[in-house]
Formats: C-alpha cells, structure tokens, sequence
C-alpha cells in the first residue's frame, strides 16, 4: 500500500477539513491520521494528512491534480510528499564525534529513515567513522573560502541532497547554500540564560552558576542561530555539577534535540510559517 503525506495551509474558513477529506475520498484514498492547527492572529489554517492510495492505478500525479481543484476552491495550497521515499542527506562535522555516532546509529536502527549520501569535514579527524559505516566522506579544506564553498555546493549537487545537518559543523555557511537549502538545513545549538556566546560557553555558564541548561535545533538562514525552531529541550543543573558533567549534560541533550528535528522533518511533520513552525505528532 503506498502512503502519502500531505501539508495543506490556507486563510481559515468553514469547512476546509470536509472539503479535502471529501476530495481524497472521492479517488479511494484512505485517511489514516489528521492534524490541524489554527494561528489565530493570522487566520490561516494549516493541517497534515497521513493517507494510503488504494487504487493501484492511481498516480501521485494524478492526487496532485486533484487536490489543485480543492486548493482553487478555498483559495489554499497543498504539497503531496511520499512517505516511504528515503531522503538524501549530507552531514556536516568538524571534529566532535557523538552528535555524528548518534545519528549514523540512529539510521542504521531505522529510527531516521533516511540515505546519509556523504559527511563533510573541515578536518579528517571523523574521517574513520564514516570508512565504520561505509559512507563516503570528503574533507573540506577552508585556507580558501570561495574555493572551499564551491567544492561544498558541488558535492551537495553531486550526491543529490535534500536535507542538510550541520552536526556541530563550526563554519559559517556561506549564504549561497543556505538560500539554496532554506528549509532542508538543522543547526543545534546550546541554549542558555544568559546566553553565552562564543568559545568554552559550558566554562562561561559554570562560572555564573547557571540552574537550567538546553539544546535548540532549528533550520538554518541567513541570520545566525535565528532560524525557525524544530525541536528545544531543557534540562535542570546546580552547584553540584562539574564543568566536565555540565558539559555532558550539555551534549546529551543537544543531540537528542538534533535528532528529533531531523526526525520531525524526515517525517514531514513540520510546516514553516514565517519564523515560525508548526510541528505536528506523529
């Protein structure tokens, strides 16, 4: 049976969840879950549609087609994605290796469903971890920067990329490939109050006895570390934690945040609004 995702947006109305339902219904398309969310300040209504094709004959072309006539009548938008179709994604590292275990784990178990296609790093010190799981693995000078961007926008051409992790990657992306990939682009970081910012913040928030420490993962643009935020998690800390178990706690928890971003995603379960994301249950 195939499956199918479907994210429809439009100004709230009357009768919008019976109007596409209907459509669906009426070429044998089974719903098996439905979500909706309204931004009330907005008025715009948006909603996710996990459904299986019944008609062995029916082509995504052809559901595509329909759901245009029901987007004309209620003047909405809908995007048709297949559910059992593997992603292919670049991972981007520089020399921490746990966010990049987890991940590679994480795929191998099927918990992401996914083709991690390549890893890229600034320095060959991962570069063992990718021959471990068999995935190529390109080292990216940066002594030139306009060379090192072509060579990074080439191999994300090359290997056919939809999705792009920056697993602790600590380089800036050039702005060319963050327009390129808006919305296929997760970045994690540390989330503290105060912020700290810049090197050794897990040093710098010890020092000012910091009670809760947390991880954001969010899509990348052209603002740093603003993007719309896909997943956040908190955990509390007090005078009793070293920097060192600070530091672990720190990582843990960014890399859980991480991969459940690029799970959400993965699982067309986020839909972008402005700076804003509207992340559904599975």
């Amino acid at each position: 049976m195939r499956k199918i995702i479907i994210h429809i947006k439009s100004i709230d109305q009357k009768g919008i969840i019976s109007t596409y339902t209907d459509a669906l219904s009426s070429i044998n398309i089974n719903i098996i879950n439905l979500e909706q969310h309204v931004e009330p300040d907005d008025q715009l209504f948006f909603m996710r549609i996990e459904a299986e094709i019944l008609d062995d004959k029916l082509t995504y072309e052809s559901v595509e087609k329909a759901l245009s006539k029901t987007d004309k009548k209620i003047n909405g938008t809908s995007k048709v994605f297949i559910k059992e179709k593997k992603q292919n994604i670049a991972i981007l590292v520089t020399k921490e290796s746990l966010p990049l275990y987890d991940i590679l784990i994480k795929n191998k178990t099927t918990e992401i469903h996914s083709n991690i296609k390549i890893i890229i790093s600034n320095h060959k010190t991962l570069e063992p971890i990718a021959n471990q799981f068999n995935i190529n693995f390109m080292h990216l000078e940066v002594i030139d920067k306009a060379v090192a961007n072509k060579s990074l926008i080439k191999a994300l051409d090359e290997n056919n990329i939809d999705l792009v992790i920056l697993a602790r990657y600590m380089q800036i992306i050039p702005e060319i490939i963050v327009k390129k990939y808006k919305g296929r682009m997760i970045n994690i970081h540390h989330g503290f109050l105060p912020a700290f910012k810049g090197d050794r913040p897990y040093h710098k928030a010890w020092k000012r006895g910091v009670k809760i420490i947390g991880a954001t993962a969010h899509y990348v643009t052209a603002q740093l570390d603003e993007g719309p935020i896909i997943s956040q998690d908190v955990v509390q800390v007090d005078h009793h934690h070293s920097i060192k178990e600070l530091i672990n706690s720190g990582r843990n928890i960014e890399r859980n945040v991480l991969v459940n971003a690029i799970k959400a995603h993965l699982e067309y379960r986020v839909m972008i609004h402005g700076k804003r994301t509207i992340v559904f249950n599975k």
